[in-house]
């Protein structure tokens, strides 16, 4: 009961579309532009830096919060299996993102989030999404990539730490918690199978944080 609660939990907290809403207050619909995602890359192009800062923010603490009150809410009750609940209550709110139902389930890639739960989950994760993600994009400007190495880092770590213990989780649990991590590492590439493509041709499209180089 517990998973479906905080899995439940994470899809409401991931319905708030930050690069929807905030398209919406400036008078467009994000997905009507651009790429079409209503995500932090899709605004920052088309309405410039400020916006897809402010989106970043938005979509990065969402995940953060409900990660946080699922510790809160489960922390004391269920210590043993934390780590695992923590990770449905993200997968929830990184669904949420990509799929809103009240958005006919057109959102965005869940890239944003998934920061949020890199941040919140456990500190031995952050040191290595910040190296992938911005080694990345600062050698090559391309953000799919980084975020590509970011989610193969996540899984990667994620086992790794498993397996040493970290998150006081028994065999079977870990188990569930390396399915549940695939799902959303396959979800993440999934997503991106057209940035895959163009990352392939060489016609993937860099990003900049200003103007001033976009190509």
């Amino acid at each position: 009961m517990e998973r479906i609660i905080c899995l439940t939990i994470g899809y409401v907290f991931g319905l708030f579309q930050t690069a929807y809403i905030y398209g919406k207050l400036h008078g467009i619909d994000i997905r009507n532009y651009g790429s079409g995602n209503a995500g932090t890359t899709n605004t920052l192009r088309v309405l410039g830096t400020k916006a897809g800062l402010i989106v970043l923010f938005g979509d990065i603490m969402k995940c953060i919060l409900v990660v946080v009150l699922t510790g809160f809410l489960y922390g004391r009750s269920h210590p043993d299996t934390i780590y695992l609940l923590k990770l449905y209550a993200a997968a929830g709110a990184i669904l949420g993102h990509n799929f809103p139902f009240y958005l006919h389930f057109k959102g965005g890639k869940g890239i944003a989030a998934t920061a949020g739960l890199i941040l919140s989950y456990h500190p031995y994760f952050i040191p290595m999404g910040v190296l992938l993600f911005f080694g990345a994009f600062f050698l090559t400007h391309y953000v799919s990539l980084g975020s590509l190495l970011v989610y193969a880092g996540f899984m990667i770590e994620i086992v790794v730490l498993g397996q040493m213990g970290i998150f006081g989780l028994s065999q079977a649990h870990l188990i569930e918690l390396y399915i549940i991590a695939a799902f959303l590492t396959v979800m993440a590439y999934y997503k991106h199978r057209e940035n895959i493509a163009r990352l392939l041709k060489g016609e993937e499209r860099k990003t900049y944080l200003t103007h001033k180089k976009d190509s």
